[in-house]
């Protein structure tokens, strides 16, 4: 598909992946701020894009379309040392102007308020990217305005630093609300706790190996990189707190170690978390890492990794024929948004254009592609901290995510939720498949059935992970919790164990607790009948005969119908389940049936033999623990 604004020449010399240069991403960047700004009110202070409102309203909408494009704007502008010749800093600068005249009345122009994050919250997140934006900036559209307008302008900002973020990242939004207000010589006692603060939470969220929870939970995803990586490094370099950017920037290095893998050869990020109508934001942190020096990527691979993630977007439909960006994963996709998804939601994307603060000159731009993580080699990376399990292919390009310690169920929150969470309970996710809708049949899911009700995967709790030559792995266990509001069934809980090797996901679950007339459904990779995909699932113990095909009917984002293979066994008491699961571009080498020789359960733990090279991998259960032993025949 194309995109409806003309873009340069292809660049397969300096591009051979992608055949994008800094040209393209500038292009891009102008593109989506010429559609959007149809939009705006008279004033410029509020861009109201068409689409369906957020829970916020739709004055808070237009704010977020102001703010949000006004990241890419300043991206744009403070890459190229101030140069604007599309003058989207006079754009800006009125519309900070209106929107600050008369901030929270109910007219054309005029910003709402920012009020706790329970209370109409959306502006705070806004308040971010504006403050950023004028940073960025400053030399060219803050020296420049009225002094009465800096003063409105502060004024409203501050509402941040006076008023409670939502208890995650939120609390980097006042603190680089404070960030700006220092730089320019406006702050005070108030900034200084809002970034105090900040800080302090940040620590408590750090899990070492470059990863943060978004919040008091175990919520690991995108959000470490567009947003908890992104804010406090980014500060530091544009601060010049070398002693900042040293602390930040090697836990951002070291998230790049594990996050870099974890894109497909076609430059797609993992359809993993919330807010993926995001989308190009994903690769963010690779930006900034080149940028800042704090990457383990050489400069010719982060620009692999942040083309072909832009280009991925662009040449699927992600921008919609009138140049806007759609709520959504390619184009329009319901199921993948969230209730605080509004019409201009989708431009934090913008943040991906940190790189162009990468000038001209800078080796992102002047060293030759080179090939991304996953066109590299095969790859199992056992990641503890989160509890994730990266597998890529290199044949196919494909990368695959077993989760066994991410969730978003918040510490003060019980475990009898009534509702699946797609985008964080399901035990796999993957560069070409999205989940199914809560209202379908779950993909990649082991519900255990109680009374003809099935259960959902809510909070999670890891019990390792490693790696060893060619293989990981990754365990966790749950409660499982029932749908249609039946109690939960005490003391009923599943091991669940991910090994990965080569292509193939060995799945051992051990239902504990069970009670008697009790069943259990597994199921694997949801795709479309058309797609060039083969997801395969094939019982090896503990399962009756035979795989089935369910349906989706809501598809998934990445097709408008989808099936997925579904295994079934009878448990009571305790239980053991094994399973061989697959997704590939082409067909294995040999049927998944055959990958396997032989399944030898012991009392605590089980034994399976691979055919490829006889090598024994030993699952132990009390406490969970997996070995790897080759043919010593």
């Amino acid at each position: 598909m194309s995109i409806p604004f003309e873009l340069p020449t292809e660049d397969r010399v300096s591009s051979p992946y992608t055949g994008w240069t800094r040209a393209h991403w500038e292009a891009v960047a102008d593109g989506l701020l010429w559609a959007a700004w149809r939009w705006s009110t008279p004033g410029r202070a509020l861009l109201d894009l068409p689409g369906r409102p957020s829970r916020s309203g739709v004055r808070s909408d237009g704010l977020e379309g102001f703010a949000r494009t006004f990241l890419a704007a300043a991206f744009r502008v403070a890459g190229a040392d101030g140069a604007d010749p599309h003058d989207w800093l006079g754009r800006y600068a009125r519309g900070l102007a209106s929107g600050t005249l008369t901030p929270g009345r109910d007219d054309t122009e005029s910003w709402p308020l920012i009020l706790d994050h329970d209370v109409q919250g959306q502006p705070m997140v806004e308040s971010a990217s504006v403050a950023l934006g004028l940073r960025l900036t400053a030399p060219w559209l803050w020296k420049n305005l009225d002094a009465g307008v800096q003063d409105r302008v502060e004024e409203w900002l501050r509402g941040a630093l006076r008023r409670v973020p939502a208890p995650n990242n939120w609390y980097l939004f006042p603190y680089t609300v404070a960030g700006f207000l220092e730089s320019v010589g406006r702050g005070d006692a108030e900034t200084a706790a809002a970034r105090e603060r900040a800080l302090e939470l940040l620590e408590g969220w750090y899990r070492g190996d470059g990863w943060y929870a978004d919040g008091d939970g175990r919520a690991f995803d995108h959000y470490n990189g567009w947003a908890l990586h992104l804010y406090p490094v980014l500060d530091a370099h544009l601060g010049g707190d070398a002693d900042a950017l040293g602390r930040y920037g090697e836990r951002l290095r070291a998230h790049l170690e594990g996050f870099a893998p974890m894109f497909g050869a076609d430059g797609v990020p993992l359809h993993y978390g919330r807010s993926l109508t995001y989308r190009f934001a994903a690769s963010s942190a690779v930006g900034l890492g080149a940028l800042t020096g704090h990457t383990p990527l050489s400069p010719g691979a982060s620009r692999r990794l942040v083309s072909g993630s832009l280009r991925y977007f662009t040449d699927r439909g992600a921008v919609s024929d009138e140049g806007l960006l759609s709520l959504g994963w390619f184009g329009p996709h319901e199921a993948t948004l969230q209730p605080y998804s509004g019409p201009a939601s989708p431009y934090w994307a913008s943040k991906a254009f940190v790189s162009l603060l990468a000038p001209a000159g800078h080796p992102l731009w002047t060293a030759p592609e080179e090939p991304a993580p996953v066109e590299e080699a095969d790859r199992v990376l056992a990641l503890a901290a989160p509890g994730l399990l990266v597998q890529s292919t290199r044949e196919d390009g494909i990368v695959r995510l077993h989760n066994h310690g991410s969730d978003h169920v918040r510490p003060h929150e019980g475990e009898s939720a009534d509702q699946d969470d797609p985008h964080y309970g399901r035990q796999a996710y993957s560069t070409r498949t999205g989940p199914t809708a809560r209202e379908n049949a779950a993909d990649n899911h082991l519900s255990v059935e109680v009374g003809g009700r099935g259960s959902v995967r809510r909070r999670i709790h890891p019990l390792g992970a490693g790696q060893g030559d060619g293989w990981g792995w990754a365990a966790s266990w749950h409660r499982p919790v029932f749908t249609g509001g039946a109690p939960m069934v005490p003391g009923l809980r599943v091991e669940s164990v991910t090994v990965a090797r080569g292509p193939y996901e060995l799945r051992v679950h051990r239902v504990v607790g069970a009670p008697r007339g009790a069943r259990v459904t597994h199921t694997g990779w949801a795709t479309g009948p058309e797609e060039p995909l083969v997801s395969a699932l094939h019982g090896l113990h503990g399962w009756l005969p035979g795989t089935e095909t369910v349906r989706a009917p809501q598809g998934t984002a990445y097709v408008p119908w989808a099936e997925l293979p579904r295994l079934s066994g009878e448990a009571g008491g305790t239980s053991l389940h094994v399973c061989l699961a697959a997704l590939t571009g082409e067909p294995v080498n040999a049927p998944i049936a055959e990958a396997v020789t032989a399944v030898v359960p012991g009392e605590s733990h089980v034994d399976v033999v691979w055919a490829e090279d006889g090598g024994r991998t030993r699952v132990s259960f009390g406490p969970v623990a997996v070995t790897h032993s080759a043919d010593t025949a």
